[in-house]
């Protein structure tokens, strides 16, 4: 079947945050995480199935919500998921909230590998912890692991947990099976668990391979959570809805304690009725949204390698958001976001927001049809020449 992904749709007065939350009147806006493309059309009918029904009382979570997550997981990337190392949660964030709080207490440290997505320090600062950076490495403008650092915090009697993004935002890496397996020795040799955030999972390019932390082998799938969501590759953050698992049953516990705590234990309706029709009926329409989505990389490459020189693309393996070393043009990654959006109307998010370390960079989102993405390359080109 032939997507229109090049198809402009008005998103304003939808309650958009992207779109209707703009400061400086109207912009381009191109900073979070989520896509200006209709879902694909199985969830649309499976919602509008459920909309005609008519009544919306409590619900539970069906079989099928189960059967769709472990059938994708295992044609995806071969990974054989029980149906009860699963737990269903409203979404990525909360899951890793309640998991810290439930293992790790007040003042211990949280390890993760800055630069990095910004609700990581938030959810552990929130919670009363130490949000500590093993920072990744930058050399000729790829991001690899510093294991050394990372077995030197890991050692810390303090730190309880390290938690990677999998594949990585903002830089886009896809970790490979033996950086994998390297954090996995350094966490069990110290005791630290590892919470593998896969949300970006279903966004890896065709050249690259997803490694679920869990495949690992049983000890390490034993020592971790993993936390998913079909809403960034199936456009769904606003139904809220997400799964984490584990295989230990001790962990598991904990995590699903803190959630009856808050008093938290049904899912949206809606929610489990998108994800069941991604899983089950969407792949094509997924693998064709990778298509457009490496089609949007390319072009904003060759645009930025012909007129803006001086910024560096780092490397797109995985993920619809382009992490741009602005390093060379001398200012304060703050500073350029806000020129841009003030004097552009081009709002892109300051690589600062993600770590000290993120500093002189600058996270642009290019999962938007190609004549908006040509706009706000035209936009970049005129606010930093």
């Amino acid at each position: 079947m032939k997507y229109n992904f090049d198809n402009v749709l008005s998103r304003n007065d939808s309650g958009s945050i992207k779109w209707d939350e703009a400061p400086f009147g109207e912009v381009l806006p191109m900073w979070i995480a989520d896509m200006d493309f209709k879902s694909a059309p199985e969830i649309l009918s499976a919602l509008q199935k459920r909309v005609d029904h008519g009544i919306f009382g409590y619900t539970a979570i069906p079989d099928a919500f189960y059967d769709a997550i472990i059938s994708w997981w295992k044609r995806r990337y071969d990974f054989n998921l029980d149906k009860e190392w699963l737990i269903p949660v409203s979404g990525v964030i909360p899951a890793l909230s309640a998991a810290i709080q439930s293992l790790s207490q007040t003042g211990d440290h949280v390890i993760i590998q800055s630069p990095v997505y910004n609700h990581f320090y938030s959810s552990i600062e929130n919670n009363g912890r130490v949000a500590i950076e093993n920072n990744l490495l930058y050399n000729n403008g790829e991001y690899t692991i510093d294991f050394k650092d990372l077995g030197q915090k890991a050692a810390d009697q303090k730190a309880k947990i390290l938690i990677i993004s999998n594949p990585h935002n903002p830089v886009g890496r896809v970790w490979k099976r033996e950086e994998l397996q390297a954090i996995g020795d350094i966490c069990l040799k110290n005791n630290v668990v590892v919470i593998s955030d896969e949300i970006h999972a279903d966004l890896v390019f065709k050249k690259y391979i997803h490694i679920p932390f869990a495949s690992l082998g049983e000890k390490y799938s034993l020592n971790s959570v993993t936390l998913s969501s079909p809403t960034k590759s199936f456009n769904l953050a606003g139904l809220q809805v997400g799964y984490f698992f584990t295989q230990n049953e001790q962990l598991r516990k904990a995590i699903q304690s803190s959630f009856k705590l808050m008093g938290i234990e049904l899912l949206n309706l809606f929610g489990s009725t998108a994800l069941i029709a991604a899983y089950e009926e969407s792949e094509q329409w997924l693998d064709a949204l990778k298509d457009y989505l490496y089609d949007n990389y390319l072009f904003l490459t060759e645009f930025i390698n012909s007129n803006l020189p001086q910024i560096k693309v780092t490397p797109l393996e995985a993920t619809y958001l382009v992490w741009l070393d602005c390093t060379a043009l001398g200012k304060r990654a703050d500073e350029l976001s806000h020129q841009l959006l003030e004097e552009q109307k081009l709002w892109i998010n300051s690589g600062a927001m993600y770590g000290a370390v993120g500093e002189g960079f600058l996270r642009i989102n290019i999962a938007t049809p190609k004549v908006q993405l040509q706009t706000g390359l035209e936009r970049l080109l005129k606010g930093l020449s």
